[in-house]
């Protein structure tokens, strides 16, 4: 609580604009839209935007803020002009805890990056043509990696209507491709030089794990080495504290075998947002969280992601990138996992449906892997625009 009290002034208004991007919402901001104190990184700008969103809440329903009580809509985004010569904008993204006072800001949000696009042009940090398709071209800040938005236009707004159907969305909207420019390469891209690793992990035992960075830092298990199957609802899995307990001690030593704790405690309490953790099967029936019956044909695999501590409601968008990306080397468990012969985007059968990303991969010179692009659509939209309120005012009485 203290990273609140410590920093946080109690500012007036903010302009802001609430956006939903693919199966995520966030609150989006310039970083000429903060005081200027919390313009840069530190307790000031991560005690403002915490009090946005209305963390840490015990309650665990940010009720007092723009948070909706799950790690898909506790989120915010930072949208600036780039310096890179071959950027138009940089964005900067921020996974906000829910129960404490913690920014996690080590990873992207692939779905909020379908988002940024259309902000950028809506804010004017990007010009618009009359009418086509704009390549939005995004230094993804977090990582330090390109990411080009096929943003539609009309009359020189964003085109939010539209057919596109996105599995975990309710309505339709426009299709904006996504393309992840070299999400991982080199000796990154598979931190530990193998396809497979083995974890020892305390409660669960030795288990196979493939470890990779592309897109986001990502941990894959098999879901029967877990006792699961593969296609578990998010209410089974998040009623399961014993489960999720299990779940967050493969991840967290996961973290430090790819060198991204020094220890399984600073994994837990420091680092909830990355890496990710999924547990996989090969493709079989499943219902989908909104009643449809999915058919083992229409899948690659089944995939379920972990998000904060909780199951994800659909898919998180650099999870299916490190999952395309996984499934394009020959070996790794989701190549093995997959079904055979499959060619092509790799789909995913997740707990809200399906999701098709194709993944290019090639030999790299030293012998190893490059994922040279991972294609992904998703849609976006502006939900309200206009000044949040950070706090309440003080008591004049």
């Amino acid at each position: 609580m203290s990273l609140m009290s410590d920093s946080f002034d109690p500012a007036g208004p903010i302009q802001a604009t609430y956006m939903r991007g693919g199966t995520s919402k966030g609150v989006f901001f310039t970083p000429d839209d903060l005081p200027p104190a919390a313009r840069v990184p530190g307790v000031a700008r991560d005690g403002l935007l915490l009090r946005v969103i209305g963390s840490p809440d015990p309650y665990g329903q940010q009720i007092d803020g723009m948070g909706g009580g799950t790690s898909s809509t506790s989120k915010v985004v930072l949208v600036s002009r780039s310096t890179r010569p071959d950027c138009d904008v940089d964005y900067l993204y921020g996974a906000v805890s829910i129960g404490t006072p913690v920014i996690d800001w080590s990873g992207n949000c692939g779905n909020l990056t379908a988002a940024v696009g259309p902000f950028a042009l809506a804010r004017g940090l990007v010009d618009a043509p009359a009418d086509g398709i704009v390549a939005v071209r995004i230094w993804q800040a977090n990582i330090g990696r390109k990411i080009v938005a096929h943003v539609p236009v009309s009359r020189g707004r964003v085109v939010e209507a539209g057919a596109f159907v996105l599995d975990g969305v309710t309505f339709p909207g426009a299709e904006i491709r996504l393309e992840f420019l070299d999400p991982g390469a080199g000796d990154a891209l598979l931190p530990t030089g193998r396809v497979v690793d083995e974890l020892d992990v305390p409660g669960v035992g030795r288990i196979e794990a493939t470890l990779i960075d592309s897109g986001i830092p990502s941990i894959f298990v098999a879901a029967a080495r877990l006792g699961l199957r593969g296609d578990e609802t998010q209410a089974e899995v998040n009623a399961d504290a014993g489960l999720l307990a299990r779940l967050e001690a493969v991840r967290a030593q996961g973290a430090v075998a790819m060198g991204l704790a020094a220890d399984v405690r600073e994994a837990t309490r420091a680092r909830p947002h990355t890496p990710k953790l999924a547990f996989l099967a090969p493709p079989a029936d499943f219902t989908a969280a909104d009643g449809r019956r999915i058919a083992a044909g229409e899948i690659d695999l089944l995939a379920r992601i972990l998000s904060m501590g909780r199951l994800h409601h659909a898919m998180t968008g650099t999870g299916a990138v490190a999952i395309a990306s996984a499934a394009a080397i020959p070996g790794t468990l989701v190549a093995r996992l997959r079904r055979p012969g499959a060619q092509g985007p790799v789909r995913i059968g997740h707990a809200s449906g399906i999701l098709a990303v194709g993944a290019e991969a090639e030999r790299a010179a030293a012998g190893g892997w490059r994922i040279s692009k991972v294609i992904v659509s998703r849609s976006a939209r502006r939900l309200m625009t206009g000044m949040v309120h950070p706090a309440p005012l003080p008591d004049a009485g």
